[in-house]
């Protein structure tokens, strides 16, 4: 049995360092189309409208403590333009063998401080939680910034692909994770539904929080992978029309999904330093994630 032995930030260090021989992991590519491209434009000119006057400093809602202590560290992981890639890994401090983890996707603003938290949060649930960080270390400061940001990376889809395949290399072959899922906020609901596209038999879930989706039934027809989808009704980005035409593509191909379309809120429900918070649809949504995660990661029975 691998054992992991957490009690001190420089023994995580000494078990995961490895992570820097970067390589591996080579499902096949999925590539972008011009209408892929097209599509998330248009939805960074929705999320640039339904962030227009957000603020990155947190809330209360941003600070809530984990259920058990946790221990983390910032780890290297991947290379962007030969310049190191750093994420947020952190676990429950008593942990002793593998856990389920999850690889869990930034908004538009990066990898900051209400991330991390969220991160803390849910490794107190009792699982390996690594942050990416798709920004290469850059965390925006203004909505101008965020599109700015945002938008290099629909330029270059590719480097994010390869982002999350080495994340991916890391949970499950450095911290030999048995279980593996995705999960994201807005850009990175985006991008968590991404990643069941792009791994489609190896993820075995993933959470989707107001993200980019598409009804294209030959896109969706390879992924095995669980999905969770939470939509607000007011969200002029993410629409009910694309959501619903989502479901309507998931139910004919028959594949295992779950989504909740909550009333009455907007984009960005459940980010607790955006305008758009909404304490009970937020919480009703956290509830069913730790559902959906104990129900998919949890250990198949022998």
């Amino acid at each position: 049995m691998y054992i992991v032995n957490f009690p001190t930030s420089g023994s995580i260090v000494a078990i995961l360092m490895c992570a820097l021989m970067l390589g591996g992991c080579e499902p096949d590519q999925k590539g972008t189309d011009d209408a892929d491209i097209t599509a998330a434009r248009d939805n960074l000119d929705a999320m640039s409208v339904e962030h227009a006057n957000d603020s990155t400093q947190p809330s209360a809602g941003a600070r809530e403590s984990s259920a058990r202590t946790v221990v983390s560290q910032t780890m290297p992981y991947t290379e962007h333009h030969d310049e190191l890639v750093y994420g947020y890994f952190t676990a429950p401090a008593d942990m002793f063998e593998p856990l389920p983890a999850v690889i869990m996707i930034h908004e538009w603003w990066g990898l900051n401080d209400n991330i991390r938290a969220m991160a803390d949060r849910l490794a107190g649930e009792g699982y390996i939680v690594f942050a990416v960080d798709l920004f290469a270390g850059n965390v925006a400061r203004s909505p101008a910034e965020a599109r700015q940001l945002m938008l290099e990376v629909i330029e270059d889809p590719e480097s994010a692909r390869q982002n999350l395949l080495q994340a991916f290399k890391f949970v499950s072959e450095t911290a030999d994770a048995p279980r593996i899922a995705s999960l994201g906020w807005c850009f990175g609901g985006g991008w968590s539904f991404n990643a069941a596209l792009l791994l489609p038999d190896e993820l075995d879930a993933s959470i989707i929080y107001y993200g980019q989706v598409t009804a294209d039934e030959d896109k969706l027809r390879p992924v095995n992978t669980a999905l969770l989808g939470l939509f607000a009704a007011e969200d002029r980005g993410i629409t009910v029309e694309s959501v619903e035409a989502f479901r309507r593509a998931l139910e004919n191909l028959r594949k295992d999904y779950e989504i909740h379309i909550y009333p009455g809120v907007g984009h960005a429900f459940a980010n607790p330093t955006g305008n758009n918070y909404d304490m009970a649809s937020a919480d009703d949504a956290w509830r069913r994630t730790l559902d959906f995660l104990d129900r998919h990661l949890a250990e198949e029975e022998t």
